[in-house]
């Protein structure tokens, strides 16, 4: 079985599990206890802020954990939101992730704020100047992604933060999908706010974070002990935080996706070749170097990866938030493809172990799918 479903989620790493070991048996304490127990806990919490802050290019008091993506969109979205002063104006895309479009929806619908939707260009991409001519002077956030889940577009993030910082607003990205394979960091990038979330990376599910620059202020959306400097009550996960943080580590020295890049392009041009109709979704080069999605007219994007299931392939048809769902993605139609193409998508996302006879293969088991279900219909 080859899996090839890594933007869904990846695979706990080893070398993950042995960091998060102690922290589950021995250093099991609270964190926020004053004894042995706990101040040992409370140590492994800080090595891994300090870890995790070294490699996404801000300071440990700038890392707020999280249960995850989800938790660090919310808490980015709504909390800068509602903690700013400007306005009641907001900038994304309709392209983010359901997080942030449902945490945008929550604020209009619930505090009357105005949300305005950026045009998108080719592929999904945002042009700086388009995202220049939405700003208002109540604008009090922008949230746009760094890479998108399900056509795997990249953004020109570090472009867009420019011009937001430039009017004074507050930038948040979602870098859930790019953490992975491109340099994230909250400097780098020139954003106020970064979501990652750990089961992406080869860290367990339950884990996150949010990068927020000191100077942001930003309203909890958790009330209690006052945790992560009261950015986030509860007591903190701290193995799985350790965990987290050695999986940036891993990943952080292993980045340049050249190898696997080589792989997506093999698979993009021999399933384009092999499927007459068929075509790529999202940007074909301003995309993550591990993602290939495509739709294919005239079949259903279910029945094809069963097909595909039964050769031996494991992918997706998009967003693993959105599966057992009929209706269709919400990206896809953003990008002016009709329902019943957009009910066609298949996604492959790929790990740095697929090479060049592993694409044959997907090519190969495509194309039969793709055969298979059109002699049924």
């Amino acid at each position: 079985m080859m899996y090839l479903d890594n933007a869904a989620t990846a695979p706990v790493r080893r070398e993950v599990l042995e960091a998060m070991w102690p922290y589950v048996t021995a250093d099991f304490g609270n964190p926020s206890s004053h004894h042995e127990v706990g101040e040992a806990a409370a140590r492994g919490l800080a090595d891994a802020r300090e870890t995790i802050a070294a490699a996404l290019d801000c300071r440990a008091a700038e890392i707020v954990f999280t249960s995850g993506g989800t938790e660090a969109n919310n808490l980015a979205v709504k909390g800068i939101a509602l903690a700013a002063p400007r306005g009641r104006h907001i900038v994304t895309t309709a392209i983010e992730h359901e997080a942030v479009l449902a945490s945008c929806d929550y604020l209009r619908r619930h505090h009357g704020f105005e949300i305005a939707l950026v045009p998108l260009g080719d592929g999904g991409l945002v042009d700086p100047h388009a995202l220049a001519a939405a700003l208002r002077p109540d604008t009090t956030l922008v949230s746009i992604m760094h890479a998108n889940n399900e056509i795997g577009t990249v953004q020109p993030i570090r472009a867009l933060a420019e011009i937001a910082r430039a009017a004074g607003v507050p930038m948040h990205t979602d870098a859930v999908q790019s953490a992975p394979w491109l340099r994230v960091g909250l400097r780098s990038l020139g954003v106020d706010a970064l979501s990652v979330s750990g089961h992406k990376l080869g860290a367990p599910k339950g884990i996150g974070l949010l990068a927020v620059r000191g100077s942001v202020p930003i309203e909890p959306l958790l009330h209690g002990g006052g945790q992560e400097r009261g950015r986030r009550s509860g007591t903190e996960n701290v193995a799985g935080a350790v965990g987290l943080a050695e999986a940036i580590r891993l990943r952080s020295g292993a980045r340049s996706g050249d190898s696997v890049r080589r792989s997506r392009d093999s698979i993009i041009r021999g399933v384009l070749g092999a499927v007459p109709g068929a075509f790529l979704t999202g940007h074909r080069d301003a995309r993550l170097p591990a993602h290939a999605s495509f739709c294919f007219p005239g079949t259903s994007g279910e029945a094809v990866l069963l097909e595909l299931e039964r050769r031996g392939i494991v992918s997706s048809s998009g967003s693993a938030c959105a599966a057992g769902s009929d209706d269709a993605s919400h990206v896809l139609v953003a990008l002016g493809i009709d329902e019943d193409t957009a009910r066609t998508a298949v996604r492959f996302t790929l790990d740095s172990r697929v090479d060049e006879a592993d694409a044959a293969r997907v090519v190969s088991a495509v194309a039969d799918a793709v055969a298979a279900v059109g002699s049924l219909r």
